[in-house]
């Protein structure tokens, strides 16, 4: 049987002791075993997230499948994820499916909507034994779209929401600043004191120089790539993050695996062998990352 467990398990553990789990997102066979192989050596629990996207690329039954057989044979207590779902449809099919933990992103709709649609996510999901991560806030660098602190109090206590989403200057993507890159920890602050629920803390990851570096060495034209450095991390989960999303480094790490292999082994046409190289760039990422937020 597979060893799911809620998300509030997980985030309840590390609020309590000072420390951010590590949620990697995943889309294929490889990034997957490559995050069970890191979490086994680490001795360390795993959330492993799956976005709309890669539901529609992969199939939710097939991606739920991958993640409760290795859980299993692995033994590695697993939380599943539905990462940035946007209707009450699709975290509804997760639910019924088996995840432990489900993310509804309702803040490019209005305040009010944003409400509405998490409450019925809130209540559907508890009911099922899950829990809920909900966004306030636009990710981005546009300060005027951060998460209001008191507005944040306010829609926790409305929504019934387990765990925040919150906006202080973070970006999806390996291009996250154009200037310095500085969170607004003192906006954090204010949110940490007033909001019971877990922090998350999307758009993290560092867009890592040496894979950046790797990958164009081999043939990418990633330039100007700007992400979060560890140091910034490391302040956010003292200041009261409790969860750090992590994609793009994951992405960088694969791409670079890949094309070094090919670049170096031009007569191999064979998949597995560098499908494997990529998987072992994201294995080492992954250990990486789960160090750092200890």
């Amino acid at each position: 049987m597979p060893m799911f467990v809620k998300g509030t398990t997980l985030l309840g553990e590390a609020q309590k002791n000072n420390y951010a789990v590590p949620a990697f997102n995943t889309t294929n066979l490889e990034i997957t075993q490559a995050l069970f192989e890191a979490a086994k050596q680490a001795r360390s629990p795993l959330w492993i997230q799956t976005t709309p996207s890669a539901i529609a690329y992969a199939g939710l039954n097939n991606l739920t499948a991958l993640v409760s057989h290795m859980s299993s044979c692995r033994k590695v207590k697993t939380c599943i994820h539905l990462d940035h779902g946007k209707d009450f449809a699709t975290v509804k099919k997760c639910v019924d499916l088996g995840y432990k933990s489900v993310m509804i992103d309702g803040s490019k709709l209005s305040y009010s909507k944003n409400i509405a649609l998490t409450k019925k996510c809130s209540a559907y999901a508890h009911k099922k034994g899950a829990s809920v991560e909900a966004e306030l806030g636009a990710i981005g660098s546009d300060s005027e779209k951060f998460t209001d602190p008191l507005q944040a109090k306010d829609f926790v206590n409305k929504t019934g929401c387990d765990s925040l989403a919150v906006a202080i200057g973070t970006s999806h993507g390996a291009y996250k600043f154009k200037e310095k890159a500085e969170l607004d920890f003192a906006r954090l602050k204010e949110i940490r004191e007033i909001v019971s629920v877990p922090l998350v803390l999307h758009g993290a990851s560092a867009s890592e120089p040496v894979l950046v570096s790797k990958a164009n060495a081999y043939g990418a034209k990633i330039h100007g790539a700007k992400g979060v450095p560890d140091s910034q991390i490391k302040k956010a989960i003292k200041f009261g993050v409790s969860k750090v999303n992590i994609d793009t480094d994951l992405r960088l790490a694969f791409t670079a695996g890949v094309r070094a292999f090919l670049k170096k082994n031009p007569s191999d046409f064979d998949p597995r062998s560098y499908l494997f190289a990529g998987r072992e760039e994201v294995k080492r990422e992954a250990l990486k990352k789960i160090n750092l937020l200890k």
